[in-house]
């Protein structure tokens, strides 16, 4: 393998967290719920129509009377192309398909105290690349999944003011594979792999949030979520033997990723019996993604002749911004129609494993109130992904497409 292919192996695992995640920008995960898909996730920290506002702003909880309990599923149909301009060759669908459930349950003690436990996931990709592309040791197979157990407290401080916290235990598992692409050196087939990677971990975050009440009309909500560092335990293999210097070997290896914290301000506005206006603010530190780090004392001689390095791959990541405004519309005790409008900012530099552009979301959803103590919400996003071009290794590739996502979710009242 030449030099210069031997050093897109290090570009692989990146994919291994992000590739092309055709639902918002960088690796984040926004599909908490259905009610609040069908809004574009505006307003999330302060509306707190159901149980699932503990993914957003644990203060919120104060708002319930009674414990309730939501349960959703999103499914994510994306369609994204990747054409390599240079070559004339073009990897269609290279996201597939994903669901992507969450639950969530609050129990108020009294008027002021409130307990809850969220389950859902905030960063997670997968991509599937054809076997025998160009670019092999870029693309592959890619999978990153986590999720987060995250157990939450609120206290009402008076008629205006209520606080939330709470502790995440989050669970990561990762896996990619890569090939040698047509690419590839003169003997092993296009399809040949050149590396492996496998592992998981379990890592440790918090949370915080804050809900002020104008009055019973108007309220905001502000939230940080921190950054949990998944420092992960695995398996490397190196097929060609250039990294462990020796071919087919499999050693155990670790690499750290950065799951960024996230700050939310939200507003919720009651203009009369039926409308209701709701927007955010997201902001996403991804300033923090410097660099993908897989290091082990058996890959010797290492990437780039680096000694316990197996891959290196150095992020070009700024903070960025989500900006979400919606509208809510109640035709009767038994519907609720309700839309949203989003703007998802670009994170980071284009690369092959990372093709980052700006998205926007055209929501759409409603709820139907069986009885007083079950509803459901449907919901439905056509997410637009800008067409971005960028080069990389001498070849410019073009990435284009977007997704539809749907979502269905139960609530009931105890």
């Amino acid at each position: 393998m030449s030099t210069n292919k031997l050093k897109l192996t290090a570009v692989a695992v990146t994919a291994a967290l992000m590739s092309v995640n055709a639902n918002a920008a960088g690796y984040q995960v926004n599909e908490h719920s259905a009610s609040g898909l069908g809004r574009a996730f505006a307003g999330e920290a302060a509306v707190a129509d159901n149980a699932s506002v503990l993914a957003r702003n644990p203060a919120a909880m104060t708002l319930f009377k009674t414990a309730e309990l939501s349960g959703a599923l999103s499914v994510v149909d994306p369609s994204v192309d990747v054409e390599d301009k240079t070559f004339g060759q073009t990897a269609k669908d290279v996201a597939p398909l994903a669901l992507v459930p969450a639950g969530y349950y609050i129990h108020p003690i009294n008027d002021s105290v409130a307990l809850g436990l969220a389950l859902f996931s905030s960063y997670g990709v997968g991509t599937e690349y054809p076997e025998g592309f160009n670019t092999g040791s870029t693309a592959g197979e890619t999978s990153l999944i986590t999720m987060n157990f995250n157990p939450n407290i609120a206290y009402r401080i008076n008629e205006e003011f209520s606080i939330g916290a709470g502790v995440s235990l989050v669970y990561g598992d990762a896996e990619l594979k890569r090939h040698y692409g047509s690419l590839g050196i003169v003997g092993p087939g296009s399809t040949a792999e050149t590396i492996k990677m496998e592992g998981d971990t379990w890592g440790w975050g918090w949370n915080i949030g804050a809900l002020y009440e104008i009055n019973e009309d108007h309220r905001l909500g502000l939230s940080y979520r921190s950054q949990v560092d998944l420092d992960f335990e695995g398996d490397f293999t190196d097929y060609s033997g250039l990294i462990t210097g020796t071919p087919n070997n499999t050693v155990p290896g670790d690499l750290s990723v950065v799951l960024p914290a996230i700050a939310e301000f939200s507003g919720y506005h009651a203009l009369n019996n039926q409308w209701a206006v709701h927007y955010s603010v997201q902001w996403i530190q991804y300033s923090k993604f410097e660099e993908l780090r897989g290091t082990s004392n058996q890959c010797t001689p290492g990437y780039d002749n680096q000694a316990g390095v197996c891959l290196l791959k150095d992020e070009d990541y700024d903070d960025n911004f989500r900006y979400s405004i919606g509208a809510t519309y109640t035709v009767n005790p038994d519907w609720t129609l309700r839309a949203g409008f989003a703007f998802d900012e670009q994170a980071g530099r284009s690369t092959l494993s990372i093709p980052d552009t700006d998205r926007y979301w055209y929501s759409a959803g409603l709820t139907y109130n069986f009885n007083p103590d079950m509803s459901f919400d449907f919901a439905f996003t056509y997410l637009d992904g800008k067409e971005s071009t960028f080069e990389e290794d001498g070849h410019t590739f073009t990435s284009s497409g977007g997704a539809i996502i749907s979502a269905a979710q139960i609530n009931y009242k105890f």
